[in-house]
């Protein structure tokens, strides 16, 4: 029984060892054609990698180009918002005066339609009309005379007072007409700058 142990134990060796070669045989070859499949992998990976590199490269200088823009659009926004404010600020005090001026001469025609001229000159309504007499570029020298006198003599200038009605609706009329336009310019400047902060 020890014989046969032993030739037991030989056959169990031999099925071993004969497992182990057909592995080695077939492992080598299975290991062979996975090395050469890697192998030929390596220039696609290395193509892939050089591709992806290039794209990250593009993909950093997209980036900066676009901080850079923001940065520039920034700017841009900051520089308009300022000129818009300045601009809004010299409509304003623009239109505030020349609200206060046809305002006065609205009531000095009407004082004058009234025969009531020597009230008139006593408000601070004809002190704006005088202000506006002695600095206006844009009176004729006779009229502004005429003016003046009227609203320095007061009532005893009452003769003249229809031709001084005719003037004070002429400079009425123009300076209207000139907040009008004004009043359209700054709602189209005001248009143009919202278009822009939303473009």
């Amino acid at each position: 029984s020890m014989q046969k142990k032993v030739e037991q134990e030989g056959e169990r060796e031999k099925e071993l060892y004969e497992k182990f070669m057909c592995h080695c045989q077939t492992g080598g070859g299975d290991l062979s054609a996975s090395i050469s499949g890697a192998q030929a992998k390596v220039p696609e990976v290395s193509s892939s990698i050089e591709s992806s590199e290039g794209k990250l490269a593009q993909a950093k200088q997209d980036l900066k180009t676009a901080q850079s823009d923001r940065a520039a659009a920034k700017d841009a926004i900051a520089e308009a918002t300022a000129l818009r404010e300045k601009e809004a600020a010299a409509f304003a005090k623009e239109k505030a005066e020349l609200d206060t001026t046809i305002s006065a001469m609205t009531k000095a025609i009407a004082a004058l339609e009234k025969g009531m001229a020597g009230g008139f000159l006593q408000t601070s309504d004809a002190q704006v009309l005088r202000n506006l007499a002695s600095s206006s570029q844009d009176m004729i020298d006779g009229d502004r005379q005429e003016l003046v006198a009227f609203l320095s003599q007061g009532s005893e200038y009452a003769p003249r007072s229809g031709e001084i009605t005719g003037i004070l609706k002429e400079m009425n009329d123009t300076m209207s007409k000139h907040l009008a336009e004004l009043v359209a310019a700054e709602d189209m400047a005001v248009k143009n700058y919202e278009e822009m902060m939303t473009a």
